[in-house]
């Protein structure tokens, strides 16, 4: 027997594989060590990625996708009795779509019988020689039988014969203390989209295959007996971890399947050895959490794909060449997602208490810094002099000043009009805001303004006033810190007077700008980073 690509495996990346290759006119014959019913019974992940579904539909095998596919525009998650939505598609421009594997096993295999395409059940591989590229298999009726291929994918997953077929491999790998207990119950979804819910008992998950089905998630150890839970315990534990604060509820019916999933996340490399290619799991895992799995391995397929095509097509193997590379780019990036994304949900059971106080502050710190960051607005107003306190000083143009926003409790910020006083206590008048020069000062007018050959100076600016402020041009004064406001309640905390007055020489051309009361700041810009990174680095990595 020959054929030109030899494909183990009749997963979703086998059999997409063969797919592709058949619309490029290249031959395959897929081997499948399990039965054509095992195959489209066995659940697996659920939520597919704007790029897998891209491909499925412009192959031709979306047909049902779209008909019964729920797409999501965001997800939640779910910790301290409260929710927090992520808007996936306004942060990243894509959708994640509910799909499950079984059902994109049945179009894949439908749509290769359909063509004519060779796909193998119950077929165990017995050899494989990479270098004289060739699989040695037994099929049903038991007789060993030998496939000659110019090249060959290992598709067969984790615990298949492809990945040992490679010598010199450099694996990583990481054993998480905690596994998933995954039910899949005929009620219908308590979610419009899936919840992630950290909470201090375990983690939990509320996804869904259909308006008809749920599918939960429950953070249990890795030698945890599934005989021990029954259905009323499994439901008490998922309320009991969805709950908040608002009496939000959880459907419950009955469970139609239960299994406990470990967690572990492991690379192969080079995923490339003469002609044997791996793909999928059989060269990488991923833990659940970041449902980066099956996206990975149609990743994995589409580069092979693209390699082989240009291979037939145009003799070079430049693709080829690089297909472990380019595969393995994208891998370690999901790789570092997936493992941030589970040691944030988690709870680790092997922390000491320390470690779970700061976990929980976290999550809680974040919190109360979102919720103040939407009550401080920026206040805004007219007058752009430096020289001023855009507070407590009227605008240039002689306009009202837009009055700050102030936290409640905070010490009110000083009238416009008002004298201030200087750290020694002595009363000092309140300044005017400064009139702009009509004399260009020493300096380079900017742009050119007012100089001859140069454009004209703008309407209602001096040639020698500044763009930006409106006063005259030349180096800005230093601008001295504002003086920060305590806690609420409380009075404001200024740096100690000096024992003596100071003697200063002040004129009244060149005030000295002084420091005013004013409300607090709002967080800068590396705390706004702090806080968001959880909920951006989430929704981009589930949409990448």
């Amino acid at each position: 027997m020959r054929t030109q690509v030899a494909i183990i495996g009749g997963g979703p990346a086998g059999l997409l594989l063969s797919h592709l290759l058949h619309l490029q006119g290249i031959d395959s014959v897929v081997l499948e060590r399990r039965d054509r019913g095992y195959v489209e019974r066995r659940q697996r992940a659920g939520m597919l990625e704007q790029g897998t579904t891209d491909v499925l539909r412009e192959s031709g095998a979306g047909a049902r996708l779209d008909r019964e596919g729920l797409v999501h525009h965001g997800l939640e998650l779910r910790f301290d009795g409260a929710g927090h939505r992520v808007p996936l598609t306004d942060l990243t421009g894509r959708t994640v779509t509910v799909y499950a594997q079984t059902e994109i096993v049945k179009d894949l295999v439908a749509k290769r019988f359909e063509d004519g395409g060779d796909v193998r059940f119950e077929t165990e591989v017995l050899d494989l020689d990479a270098s004289a590229p060739s699989v040695t298999f037994r099929g049903e009726d038991g007789v060993p039988r030998t496939l000659e291929c110019d090249y060959i994918a290992g598709c067969d997953g984790f615990h298949g014969v492809s990945r040992p077929a490679v010598p010199e491999l450099r694996t990583f790998s990481r054993e998480y203390p905690f596994a998933w207990l995954g039910v899949l119950a005929d009620v219908p979804p308590s979610t419009d989209e899936l919840i992630y819910a950290n909470h201090e008992r375990g983690f939990a998950l509320h996804s869904l295959r259909s308006p008809e089905v749920s599918r939960l998630y429950l953070q249990v150890a890795p030698d945890e007996d599934l005989g021990a839970w029954s259905d009323a315990r499994i439901w008490d534990e998922l309320a009991a971890r969805f709950a908040t604060d608002d009496g939000w509820e959880l459907h419950e019916g009955p469970i139609t399947d239960r299994s406990i999933t470990p967690m572990r996340s492991f690379v192969a490399e080079p995923m490339r050895h003469d002609r044997l290619f791996l793909a999928g799991d059989a060269a990488h895992i991923v833990p659940p959490t970041g449902a980066k799995g099956l996206n990975l391995a149609v990743s994995d397929v589409i580069v092979l794909a693209r390699a082989l095509t240009e291979r037939y097509a145009n003799g070079s193997e430049t693709l080829l060449d690089g297909y472990s590379d380019a595969c393995l780019r994208r891998v370690w990036r999901a790789e570092h997602f997936s493992y941030w994304m589970t040691t944030l949900l988690h709870v680790d059971p092997e922390a000491d208490a320390f470690a779970r106080a700061c976990s929980g502050r976290t999550w809680r710190t974040s919190r109360r810094r979102r919720r103040r960051r939407r009550r401080w607005p920026r206040t805004t107003s007219a007058c752009r002099s430096p020289e001023h306190r855009r507070e407590t000083r009227p605008s240039c143009s002689g306009g009202p000043v837009t009055p700050p926003v102030r936290r409640p409790g905070s010490p009110a910020a000083p009238a416009p009009a008002a004298a201030s006083r200087t750290a020694a206590g002595r009363a000092r008048p309140a300044r005017p805001c400064p009139a702009p020069t009509s004399a260009p000062p020493s300096g380079r007018p900017p742009d050119g303004a007012g100089r001859p050959g140069g454009p004209p100076a703008a309407p209602g600016r001096s040639a020698g006033s500044s763009r930006r402020s409106g006063g005259p041009a030349g180096p800005r004064p230093r601008r001295r810190r504002p003086v920060r406001t305590s806690p609420r309640g409380s009075a404001p905390s200024r740096r100690p007077a000096p024992s003596a007055p100071v003697a200063r020489s002040v004129t009244a051309a060149t005030p000295s700008p002084r420091p005013s009361a004013r409300p607090s700041a709002r967080p800068s810009r590396r705390q706004r980073a702090v806080v968001n990174a959880p909920i951006a680095a989430t929704a981009a990595g589930l949409c990448a």
